[in-house]
């Protein structure tokens, strides 16, 4: 269900045991887009993806598992930056950092990789007024002498600040040599011949979403306004919404890879990663800039599109399976994306709804309370795994807890399925009806 890249480590080891799999399919998540960006040529992703993994001491899958050296990164931000305890990264326990350096050296990337990134985010908005983000360009909203930042009328003290490679005259302009990083690392992703590989098996055996035994199944979530009532992109003249958009992006993304992507896709491949109307994010804006600078919470907040709220109920869900082409009497909707909390259910909507992403991921694990989902369909019904979180090899042999899992029915049919019910039967029976109409 998506974002097999996101904050946990060694997601290449994941896709190599995928690879290996006879039946696989992705619903792609805003996650593995910036991947998908970075290899397309969009800056922004890259700059996005190479933070976060900076933030979650994760820059090993980088070097190690693709081959990109970042040492002109290293330097640059060892140059410019200092210790910051807003930018130090998320060491989880048992942890050791993995980078080739220590604590302050990825403090000091992690600065350099924000601070270009916020600097590269109004390239993009000025090139795209269709995306309606002017309100994430904060860098010209700060006093650079009294360290404050207005934002609608009200005026903040910063922390954290780490401003020194900004023109307080021209904060969005890059320096020579930031220009000239971002210029290597998107050559270097762009012929990783790991990545491409790897990025080749997710873009071919995913999709923004799939219709599969009745079911749709989508990583993120359908734009909605209060009413249920499909919100509608607007761009280059066309617009979009409900499945058209779904299908609007899913192009896109092939397209992009695939091809020499235009300067309008890449920055569509980072709308994809944060726009408002975005089905793979799915909030009104994202406030990474608030949560490195800013002290007061109220201005960390990222609220959630109606979606999530319509989810749970019921005629919302079948209203949106009918729209899909599907019947809302048998089918369900499974959502990804947004972990489920501890003491939540993922069960949704008279269990019409399905959020399945029980956090894997160990930076998650204290919020979920678990280690992970597993939806399982078989002729009898859909069950709902939830698994215990893995701590180590020696707790898991003495305690028995890499085994323990929670079983909980969602739906149970009155009549076993038959493969015939399925949409592989009916494949092939439609063979079967060619060789007979051959043969008579």
């Amino acid at each position: 269900m998506g974002d097999i890249f996101d904050r946990g480590n060694q997601p290449d080891k994941i896709i190599d045991r995928l690879m290996h799999y006879h039946s696989v399919d992705i619903q792609w998540g805003n996650h593995d887009i910036l991947w998908i960006g970075a290899a397309s040529g969009s800056e922004l992703c890259l700059l996005n993806l190479l933070r976060i993994c900076a933030r979650y001491n994760n820059l090993a899958v980088v070097e190690d598992a693709y081959g990109i050296n970042l040492r002109h990164l290293a330097t640059f931000a060892q140059e410019h930056y200092d210790d910051n305890p807003g930018f130090r990264p998320k060491l989880l326990e048992g942890d050791a950092f993995k980078f080739q350096g220590d604590q302050l050296q990825l403090t000091q990337i992690h600065q350099a990789l924000a601070i270009m990134q916020f600097k590269l985010e109004k390239q993009v908005i000025d090139r795209q007024p269709d995306f309606a983000m002017e309100n994430r360009l904060l860098l010209d909203k700060i006093d650079y002498q009294k360290q404050t930042i207005t934002i609608e009328g009200h005026t903040y003290p910063l922390i954290n600040s780490c401003f020194g490679t900004v023109d307080a005259q021209k904060p969005y302009e890059l320096l020579a040599e930031e220009k000239e990083i971002i210029r290597e690392l998107v050559y270097s992703f762009r012929h990783s011949y790991r990545l491409r590989q790897h990025l080749d098996f997710i873009v071919r055996n995913g999709s923004m979403y799939l219709r599969y035994n009745g079911n749709l199944l989508v990583h993120g979530c359908v734009p909605v306004d209060k009413n249920g009532k499909f919100v509608t992109f607007h761009h280059k003249g066309h617009n979009y919404q409900g499945i058209s958009l779904l299908n609007f992006f899913d192009s896109l993304i092939r397209q992009a890879y695939l091809n020499e992507a235009s300067q309008d896709d890449q920055d569509l491949l980072w709308y994809l990663w944060q726009g408002p109307i975005s089905p793979l994010f799915g909030k009104q804006a994202m406030t990474t800039f608030e949560r490195y600078f800013i002290a007061d919470k109220t201005t960390h907040q990222e609220i959630r599109t109606p979606y999530f709220e319509l989810r749970k109920d019921y005629d919302f869900v079948c209203r949106l399976l009918q729209s899909f082409g599907l019947n809302p009497e048998t089918g369900h909707v499974i959502n990804g994306h947004t972990p489920v909390k501890r003491g939540h259910s993922g069960i949704m909507a008279q269990g019409k709804m399905l959020v399945i992403d029980g956090g894997y991921s160990k930076a998650y694990q204290k919020t979920t309370g678990r280690g992970g989902y597993t939806l399982l369909s078989n002729s009898y019904g859909l069950v709902l795994v939830s698994h215990h979180p893995f701590t180590s090899r020696k707790d898991a042999i003495q305690n028995d807890h890499d085994i323990i899992s929670t079983t909980r029915v969602v739906n149970h049919e009155t009549t076993r399925k038959l493969v015939a019910d399925t949409d592989i039967g009916q494949q092939l029976q439609q063979k079967v009806d060619l060789l007979r109409s051959l043969l008579n």
